[in-house]
């Protein structure tokens, strides 16, 4: 496939933008799965939101797990293809598909048989919701080798210069779900109704056609792809450098999502109508972080290009417009959720008494949006570097500091808005210091050039 980007020459924002778009309308569909299914699912009541918000955490960690190959092999192959080595680059491709098959097989068997004490720790009210929600981790969590693949693949293809195939599967994927969901939910034509069985089997079938489609595009690479064996067993060598880099972010993300389900149960503590509030209300949301997500890994990849080519100016310059790009979609994402709350969770879920919860949360979250963005991309950026730990450092410490606030804030006369104040209050923090760090972090990598060039003049 002749569709890569070239990030290492031409004008940087042009370059930055014609790789980010195709991935960001990519992170906006593999988002807009998870709206139809809370659109369709909704329409069913908000218990059948709970269920599925329930057992949505588990895959949510499961993105986590999957993020330690993923990010190891993105950041590593963009480096070796900056350096030209592309020899080397397909290597640690091979190795982070068999590290992602190994991940996503463990995931998926112990969702498959767990999965009744894994829904017991949220502590839901109803018997029905409780089934519902195994039936659905059972399904999505059981099967989610097809998600992990994916992830992998967009990843790769990404620090190719390559994010039309990404969009290109995951848009194919949607069509899918969307035509599925209502078919299986609500048993139309010859289907039967299954309900939140019915929205996990849409889900899968269209991430098992996603993946058949990376491999149908992976099959016209001659660089990267050539004669993969998506079932490689890693080599020592690769798999340790591979980790190395994307552990950090793996516990990042793990950890982001173990304090979540923690506050999740303290919001169970307010009802299955709380559990259905905050998972429409943080798909809404993600709009904004996913989006900012996407423009992340299109940073990610060129910053890798180019730290492998040595080019420290156009790093700098690609960093600049990228963050120029999120703080306005930031600031666009903080007007919509604080000015229009209420139509907008209209569309999910219709019910009177559960409006004004779900008017509450996406008002509060609004107000952190714009640093949201910050520390998502800046996160990207310092990935591009192979430096993964400032970004883990910062999420896991104020993620944490979640758990206290909320606690702390539920029992003022703010009740349940104290979570989502505490979820606020700590994104502002990291967004703020995270761009502290790495602009510091940036302009030593800047200095250090400069020095080096200035000796070999000298010399």
């Amino acid at each position: 496939m002749n569709q890569h980007v070239d990030l290492l020459h031409g004008p940087v924002l042009k370059s930055l933008t014609k790789l980010a778009v195709p991935i960001m309308a990519t992170f906006l569909i593999q988002m807009a799965y998870n709206l139809t299914d809370m659109i369709w699912i909704g329409r069913v009541g908000s218990d059948a939101v709970a269920a599925v918000g329930a057992a949505g955490m588990y895959m949510w960690l499961s993105n986590g797990v999957s993020t330690l190959a993923k990010t190891g092999g993105q950041v590593l192959v963009g480096h070796a293809l900056g350096a030209g080595h592309e020899k080397e680059a397909s290597e640690y491709s091979k190795n982070a598909f068999g590290l992602t098959i190994i991940l996503g097989l463990l995931f998926g068997i112990i969702c498959a048989l767990f999965s009744s004490p894994l829904i017991a720790f949220f502590k839901l009210n109803s018997a029905h919701v409780i089934a519902d929600a195994e039936i659905y981790i059972k399904i999505t969590g059981g099967l989610v080798i097809f998600s992990f693949l994916n992830q992998t693949f967009t990843g790769i293809f990404t620090s190719m210069g390559n994010s039309r195939a990404a969009f290109l599967a995951t848009t194919t994927g949607l069509i899918i779900n969307i035509v599925l969901d209502p078919m299986l939910i609500f048993g139309i034509g010859p289907f039967p109704k299954l309900m939140v069985m019915g929205a996990a089997i849409a889900t899968i079938a269209a991430q098992a056609i996603v993946t058949l489609m990376f491999l149908y595009y992976a099959s016209k690479d001659t660089v990267i792809f050539k004669g993969l064996h998506i079932f490689h067993i890693p080599d020592a060598g690769h798999a340790a450098a591979i980790i190395k880099i994307g552990f950090p972010t793996s516990v990042q993300s793990i950890v982001f999502t173990g304090i979540s389900m923690i506050i999740a149960r303290l919001i169970a503590g307010y009802g299955d109508a709380a559990v259905a509030v905050q998972k429409v209300g943080s798909q809404i949301e993600s709009i904004s972080w996913m989006t900012a997500d996407g423009f992340a890994a299109a940073v990610n990849s060129f910053i890798a290009q180019n730290h492998g080519a040595g080019n420290k100016e156009r790093i700098k310059k690609g960093y600049s417009a990228a963050m120029l790009v999120v703080l306005l979609w930031g600031l666009i994402c903080t007007f919509l959720l604080m000015v229009c709350p209420a139509p907008i969770f209209r569309i999910f879920i219709t019910e009177k008494a559960i409006l004004p919860l779900g008017v509450d949360y996406l008002f509060i979250l609004g107000v952190s949006q714009l640093f949201m963005s910050v520390e998502i991309t800046t996160a990207g950026a310092f990935s591009g570097f192979g430096h993964t730990i400032p970004p883990s450092i910062i999420s896991i410490l104020f993620t944490a500091m979640r758990i206290p606030m909320a606690f702390a804030l539920t029992r003022t006369p703010l009740g349940l808005n104290g979570v989502w104040w505490s979820i606020t209050i700590s994104s502002i923090f990291k967004g703020v210091l995270l761009l502290i760090w790495f602009l510091v972090y940036l302009r030593k990598e800047m200095c250090y050039t400069n020095r080096v060039l200035h000796n070999k003049e000298g010399v």
